[in-house]
């Protein structure tokens, strides 16, 4: 059974690209998680990864972040914060903390 996850990708209006996540990051659908970020970062400029609806993020979720740590920015809960220091990404990549949307309650 594959778990929760929303994902979508705009456009900014400065240009930077924004990959949105919502719900869960596991094993059931890391595989999309890591899709989407490869495409999200495919023009080679900066991405912010807007993780602050992701309740739960698990090391495969963390190994696609360092794969593409030299093109984001992560935003990221509270809670999601010490997973993120712990692996040693915060000091590759900018991560900023956010509290979660009002959107993710509605999911």
């Amino acid at each position: 059974m594959t778990t929760a996850l929303t994902l979508s990708t705009d456009r900014q209006d400065d240009g930077t690209t924004r990959l949105t996540a919502i719900g869960e990051i596991d094993l059931s659908n890391n595989e999309t998680f890591t899709k989407a970020l490869a495409d999200a970062t495919g023009d080679g400029t900066t991405t912010v990864v807007d993780l602050r609806d992701v309740t739960y993020l698990d090391s495969g979720a963390v190994t696609a972040l360092f794969l593409y740590a030299d093109h984001i920015h992560v935003v990221v809960n509270a809670d999601l914060k010490p997973v993120l220091d712990i692996s040693g990404l915060t000091q590759l990549v900018k991560v900023d903390v956010a509290q979660p949307s009002e959107r993710a309650a509605e999911e």
